[in-house]
């Protein structure tokens, strides 16, 4: 019983306390939620968050290449169609920081922080509505166009990775 105290102790001591918590996506790998309530800096309309494993910035290239606009307007309201109707797809690249603190100081760093990127997605409508609204008519179309959108966008990255011979870890 002494020896189980003093493992817990030496643990307790040597361990950091989470401070802040990066969100986790693990059920759907996507959350949809609105986007000023992810990152304060972001608009009051409804987004299609989820993780961008890639580097920063990839996400970007794909749009660019994707929507073939050549570096002009990229982030905001790019154009697409679904059954015929248009929207506007905007995105931000979001980095968000988990903070832990050392509470007795035993390591050199008493402030631990690692981040995780994400990648914001919002869509308006012709009539400048929010898509992602679950009372807008075409929600259900506009998440199903997000979600193969993002499995396009990581399938794309990985390809180009092994054709480049780069491996990420």
């Amino acid at each position: 019983m002494r020896y189980l105290v003093l493992f817990i102790l030496a643990i307790t001591m040597s361990s950091c306390i989470p401070v802040s918590f990066p969100p986790n996506f693990r059920d759907d790998g996507y959350k949809v939620k609105e986007a000023k309530s992810f990152k304060r800096n972001l608009p009051e309309k409804q987004a299609f968050i989820f993780v961008d494993t890639k580097d920063e910035g990839d996400f970007y290239d794909f749009i660019n290449t994707k929507y073939e606009l050549y570096d002009f307007e990229v982030n905001f309201e790019v154009p697409f169609r679904i059954e015929g109707h248009l929207h506007y797809l905007s995105f931000y690249e979001v980095k968000k920081v988990m903070t832990a603190v050392d509470i007795f100081g035993i390591t050199d760093d008493i402030i631990h922080e690692s981040h995780t990127y994400y990648v914001a997605l919002t869509v308006m409508d012709n009539e400048s509505k929010d898509c992602l609204n679950s009372s807008h008519p075409n929600y259900a179309l506009v998440i199903q166009y997000l979600k193969d959108l993002k499995q396009e966008y990581l399938k794309t990255t990985e390809k180009s990775e092994e054709n480049s011979g780069i491996k990420k870890s």
